[in-house]
């Protein structure tokens, strides 16, 4: 069943994989820019993965950067990566994380101003009808909600010297207002708690203030940056990049149900990390604070510097990156006090331009949460193809939650089955968007996704029914895709 799913599910990739031989590439690779040769060359392309516009892509430019894994000489024109002045920003990822160079960009963008600073801003806002578990209306997760899940993140970034980089950068988040401080119904979902109660079947919203950080990375050549980040709150060095920043699950509205076994630290009041690169190898360390946001949404909880993390990161090409992460958090959960976690998580993600206006990026991601001597496993595989207005994607998840984690009380549970009783849940998420506007630089989109669970059969006849639905349609609104012409007119340059 389960190779099943996952072929149903990564068809598009498999699909874009085989039209790549087409096309020189989108959102960063293969592009031609203008030159004097050819003054009308096409500037509508997604931005090359140098990140850097103006810059020509001939043979000898990218034999060098095939040879340099896609990093780029320092250019005083434009942003680059936040902590590096070779590197693209389309490496960017939440925290300190990396994407593939490849990654495309929904973001607004500034040039440097006279004093040197760059600005970019990057937002999602979905308007949204969600109904859960809706051929099973008597039993457990049926519900609906009308509501609008949103972030909005902005960065300031400015060089110093001839070696240094400075970034600010803060993230926001409506959640508490716009779909309660209960959260949104995800049936399965699990984690945090509202009014002294874990959240069953329910997503949490994320913190007014999600992320206040500061950053200064210090390059001593083109090949060797050293850095460090700091962030009240922030996001230490643990997991892949967080779901609603990888452009995998740019367009499912919904957390993943392993969210608290891969990436629920990206909002941690009191964070600290020092990074080391060497070319397409980076290796850091972070410290912070392991206990996760308080049901105060609006609040600054107090710093406490008590759990630990590393992780490997590498980007052998620029179509791909990967890391190993291990956490090891004290008491990171309201509902569980008093308990230390062990969080390992690797990953592997995949971004691949197919002309213009065209890519697939997708995601691979194994989490696993350690205490007392047990563990539980969780397996994220999603994929999106982006085709000019049109995008369809999908998001498979297998994981195994305990009695207690989904709340199955005494009286719940019959003959031979305790607390600690683990089942797994397989979830399979299919949908598909069209964008139907797209006005200075913003596009709104109409999108409905479907998903169909499989529980263990003990939660289907007892607890949920059947092979439980849910649904949503919804209209999101976001920057429109980053392309090399927008970049020629934020710089002040123009085609002809």
């Amino acid at each position: 069943m389960k190779k099943l799913i996952l072929l149903a599910l990564f068809f598009i990739n498999g699909f874009a994989f085989g039209q790549h031989q087409h096309h020189e590439g989108m959102s960063m690779p293969g592009i031609k820019k203008q030159t004097e040769k050819n003054p009308k060359a096409d500037t509508t392309k997604p931005m090359d993965h140098s990140g850097h516009p103006g810059m020509k892509m001939d043979d000898s430019m990218k034999s060098m950067q095939s040879l340099n894994h896609g990093l780029t000489m320092d250019t005083t024109m434009g942003m680059t990566h936040s902590l590096s002045r070779y590197l693209s920003m389309n490496r960017n990822g939440s925290g300190t994380s990396w994407h593939p160079d490849n990654t495309p960009m929904y973001a607004y963008m500034s040039h440097p101003t006279s004093k040197g600073w760059s600005y970019m801003l990057h937002y999602a806002i979905y308007l949204r009808y969600t109904s859960q578990n809706v051929n099973n209306a008597d039993r457990r997760g049926h519900g609906q909600q009308l509501g609008a899940p949103n972030w909005f993140m902005g960065m300031a970034q400015r060089k110093v010297g001839q070696r240094g980089l400075f970034q600010v950068r803060a993230m926001l988040s409506l959640d508490p207002l716009t779909v309660g401080n209960g959260g949104y119904p995800l049936l399965f979902q699990t984690g945090e708690t509202y009014k002294g109660q874990p959240l069953i079947d329910k997503q949490h919203p994320h913190d007014l203030v999600s992320e206040l950080s500061v950053s200064y990375s210090h390059a001593f050549s083109k090949d060797i940056d050293l850095y460090g980040y700091v962030g009240y709150p922030g996001e230490p060095a643990l997991g892949p990049p967080a779901f609603m920043h990888r452009i995998s699950s740019f367009n499912n509205p919904d957390a993943p149900l392993s969210h608290h076994w891969q990436d629920a630290s990206h909002i941690l009041f009191g964070v600290a990390t020092v990074g080391f690169r060497y070319k397409w190898v980076k290796i850091e360390g972070s410290t912070f604070k392991g206990r996760e946001p308080d049901e105060n949404r609006y609040n600054f909880d107090k710093p406490t510097f008590n759990s630990y993390s590393y992780r490997l990161s590498i980007n052998p090409s620029p179509a791909l990156a990967l890391q190993f992460s291990q956490g090891f958090l004290t008491d990171p959960e309201e509902a569980h006090p008093g308990e230390n976690v062990t969080r390992t998580t690797a990953s592997v993600l995949h971004s691949k331009g197919l002309g213009p206006g065209r890519y697939v990026s997708s995601a691979f991601v194994w989490g696993r949460n350690g205490h007392d001597g047990v563990g539980e496993n969780s397996y994220l595989a999603e994929s999106s193809l982006q085709i000019d207005r049109i995008a369809f994607y999908g998001r498979y998840e297998n994981v195994r939650k305990s009695a207690e984690e989904l709340g199955i009380h005494s009286e719940e549970v019959s003959q031979g089955v305790n607390a600690g009783s683990i089942y797994t849940i397989n979830n399979l998420t299919l949908g598909l968007n069209y964008r139907i506007a797209q006005h200075f630089n913003t596009d709104l989109v109409l999108g409905a996704q479907v998903t169909g669970s499989i529980p263990d059969q003990y939660l289907e006849s007892n607890i949920y029914g059947k092979t439980p639905i849910s649904g949503q349609i919804y209209l999101r609104l976001t920057p429109s895709l980053m392309t090399m012409n927008k970049m020629h007119r934020m710089n002040g340059h123009h085609s002809n």
